[in-house]
């Protein structure tokens, strides 16, 4: 099989700030996962109950995915190509032949429709990112940030997995840099991009995100045995623990790769907030991830009946963490 020239496979945290990072350094502009995802400005927390997915609301811990895709390059002034498509088959053509000049593309995908993913870590996730890297015969050579190696997958396989329906369709979404500038202001963009998040997380108008958001979602938790039954209350935990364990938006991993972040803003500024922040953020992933023990136990027990005080205090614990992270990060102005 034919390989991309000069490139190498990386394992990342997650999907779409590893194919970010990955297309930014092969064509010259090395910036590590956490700075992809902090200068993004993607880390935010959002209950929707509006909004639906397996008949359960939405629970966000980051922006939706596409988010970093879609605005990073502006943010760092790169050319950037995006195209989505109504026709399968001009799609795939057209993979061929980007596969065929030697350009590596970012692509949308389902992860239910990717047959090298284990059957147990199938489900209906359409924004899984994933970057082709060569083609022999019928088959694609993948680079799959989540994985440890390269992947193989057919292209009957690819075309369904990248024109999958439903939430957040592909729609054949293939991406690229076209350009990028020499050099980067680092400091302007992160000082920039933590004003971003510092708004969104403490000022949101709107009461389903940010702080507001989560200590909303605490609310619902104390509130929802006494108006749902005992099934439905543990499809509501386990969905809370699925949207921030699994489904990619990764609660308390993405609140340790932020940490990172302001670790490696610390080592270019020399703010020492943002090196306390830092610790701080780590130390609220941990929190998350309590949270979610916490809920997994009720479920498991079998009977969510009970009086759900304790998991809205831990919640309301996760929000105040991260309030008081924001509160120290406004002096980065």
């Amino acid at each position: 099989m034919d390989l991309i020239a000069n490139f190498e496979h990386q394992h990342f945290a997650h999907c779409e700030s590893g194919v970010m990072a990955t297309l930014l350094k092969y064509h010259g502009l090395p910036l590590s996962e956490p700075m992809v995802f902090g200068l993004s400005g993607a880390l935010c927390f959002a209950y929707l109950p509006f909004l639906k997915m397996g008949n359960m609301p939405v629970i966000s811990y980051r922006m939706f995915p596409g988010y970093i895709v879609k605005n990073l390059p502006r943010r760092l002034g790169v050319k950037y190509f995006r195209r989505t498509y109504k026709n399968p088959d001009l799609a795939m053509a057209q993979l061929d032949e980007f596969v065929a000049a030697g350009q590596l593309v970012g692509l949308q995908t389902s992860v239910y429709y990717s047959p090298y993913f284990p059957p147990e870590m199938r489900f209906q996730f359409n924004a899984h990112n994933i970057i082709i890297v060569g083609k022999e015969a019928d088959e694609y050579l993948v680079s799959d940030p989540v994985f440890d190696h390269l992947e193989k997958i057919k292209s009957a396989d690819l075309k369904k997995a990248r024109f999958a329906r439903g939430f957040s369709a592909p729609k054949g979404l293939v991406h690229y840099p076209l350009v990028c500038p020499d050099s980067l202001d680092l400091e302007k963009l992160i000082r920039k991009s933590i004003k971003k998040t510092v708004r969104m997380m403490l000022y949101a108008p709107l009461p389903w995100i940010g702080i507001k958001g989560i200590n909303h979602l605490a609310r619902k938790v104390v509130k929802i045995s006494g108006e749902h039954n005992d099934r439905y209350t543990r499809h509501f935990l386990g969905n809370i623990v699925r949207m921030q364990e699994e489904i990619g938006t990764g609660g308390g991993g993405f609140r340790f790769m932020y940490a990172a972040f302001l670790q490696e803003a610390y080592g270019i500024i020399k703010l020492p907030v943002l090196k306390e922040a830092s610790d701080r953020m780590t130390a609220a992933g941990d929190a998350w991830r309590m949270f979610a023990l916490e809920c997994v136990r009720v479920v498991k027990k079998g009977c969510a009946s009970e009086d759900l005080g304790h998991i809205a205090r831990s919640l309301k614990r996760c929000g105040e963490n991260e309030k008081q992270i924001y509160r120290m990060l406004k002096a980065v102005k």
